[in-house]
């Protein structure tokens, strides 16, 4: 069977890496796993927001399947929330990625950023995950809480709090994006003789933006946001190269799957990222929302330098890993797919036909090369993402009948879902359609 690292950035632009074509963010690491592996330039996640896409990531399953569809985060819920702060977390009749892999004999941990879910009871280590080294929330420093760093209103923000097992807190040294690396490198190297899988969560590029002054000075160029949003992506391809290298080290790279993705589009106006050629940023559902960077190897079964060019979602990582490790297949019951066989070309076309996304009444459906944008405030919009990856000419008019039989489809898929366990304050709804509207037109970054 082999072995499984999964590393998920935060917030990240899709343009801001080297593979992605930046030529400005120096990620040597992340453009040699993308030269040795597979490259996929449709790859997707299950919503625009951290949470949510995590939920979809961990289960396999749109979360609008059972009521993960909007952002969980304490303090922005709506009075008439059914749940509220620690309350709000992944339902525990839903099995996790770790409790796939663990039924295949898989020693487990989760390093970084859990969000989903504050309460015990939602607790990694209750989620399938042999070890947890984290913070229970969506966001923290990247320096220790002290005196000179307070933390503010610990009660209120004990899921920023670093937590080592369950309910053993202790601050780090050290700069956090280096202190994860460095705790997956450990955890690979004490279970080299058993498979396993490791779930590296960065919280980096998310804000706040916090970044070294020495990685700051390999970007002279570069000033305010862009430039320390530069040092801290530099700081997390340098600790996923540590992690490499002990994969290398420790001869286990052939039979090693690892992939590195994104949990949705980045933030523009919170971190400086940059989504080009892609309109849209993170919370809406334009393509610079939903497709992320995403790069997958694994040496013994997949050829590598290889981009590949149909959609994809992070939803098909568990059937993948799970069907990888010698499990059955649970096509009944999830949304994903098992990659492999169409990545070996076992499987011609494409993984999958459709595709949806849903928060409240925005909503999409992909259907082959066609996207219909379903909106509160306007007319739905309708794109072929094959001539127009920058969602800049709208063929609603023109095709009148598939707008129609698009919206049926949505409409169905929609049938098939749980109502919200939780909901935001209204007008978060209006932050999110500003924003869209503030980057609805691609832009390439100056620098």
């Amino acid at each position: 069977m082999p072995n499984i690292v999964l590393i998920l950035a935060d917030d990240a632009g899709y343009n801001d890496f080297g593979f992605q074509g930046s030529e400005v963010m120096q990620t040597p690491n992340l453009d040699k796993l993308a030269a040795e592996g597979i490259r996929f330039t449709q790859g997707y996640v299950s919503d625009a927001t951290c949470g949510p896409s995590r939920a979809g990531l961990m289960t396999g399953k749109y979360q609008q399947r059972f009521g993960y569809e909007e952002i969980n985060v304490p303090g922005f819920m709506s009075e008439n929330s059914a749940l509220k702060g620690a309350e709000m977390g992944l339902p525990l009749e839903q099995k996790t990625m770790a409790e796939y892999l663990k039924d295949r004999g898989y020693r487990t941990a989760m390093i970084g950023k859990w969000h989903l879910g504050d309460a015990d009871r939602y607790h990694p280590l209750k989620r399938g995950f042999d070890e947890f080294y984290g913070f229970r929330g969506g966001d923290r420093s990247y320096f220790k809480y002290d005196e000179a760093n307070p933390l503010g209103n610990v009660e209120a923000a004990f899921d920023k709090k670093l937590e080592r097992g369950f309910g053993h807190y202790e601050e780090h040294e050290g700069y956090l994006t280096d202190v994860l690396a460095d705790e997956a490198v450990d955890f690979i190297g004490k279970n080299r003789d058993k498979p396993f899988f490791v779930y590296l969560a960065f919280n980096a590029v998310h804000t706040p933006m916090e970044a070294l002054e020495e990685d700051m000075r390999r970007f002279p160029q570069l000033s305010g946001k862009r430039r320390e949003l530069a040092a801290m992506t530099l700081a997390m391809d340098r600790g996923i190269g540590r992690v490499m290298d002990q994969l290398e080290q420790l001869r286990l790279t052939e039979n090693t799957i690892v992939v590195f993705s994104n949990d949705n589009g980045g933030p523009s106006d919170k971190n400086g990222s940059s989504n080009y050629p892609l309109a849209g940023t993170k919370s809406n559902h334009l393509e610079g929302g939903l497709r992320v960077p995403f790069l997958m190897r694994w040496p013994e079964k997949l050829a590598g330098g290889v981009d590949y060019d149909f959609p994809v979602s992070t939803l098909d990582l568990l059937p993948t890993f799970y069907e990888a490790a010698g499990g059955e297949k649970y096509a009944s019951v999830l949304d994903g797919v098992n990659l492999i066989p169409y990545l070996t070309g076992e499987k011609r076309g494409r993984p999958h036909q459709t595709l949806f996304w849903k928060k409240e009444t925005r909503a999409v459906i992909r259907d082959g090369d066609w996207k219909l944008i379903r909106y509160p405030d306007r007319p739905a919009e309708l794109y072929n993402l094959a001539a127009d990856i920058g969602e800049q000419n709208d063929l609603a008019a023109v095709h009148p009948q598939r707008v129609r039989s698009m919206f049926k489809k949505l409409f169905a898929w929609e049938l098939t879902l749980q109502r919200p366990l939780w909901l935001l304050k209204r007008k978060y709804e209006k932050y999110d359609i500003d924003r869209m509207d503030q980057y609805r037109v691609p832009k390439k970054p100056d620098a």
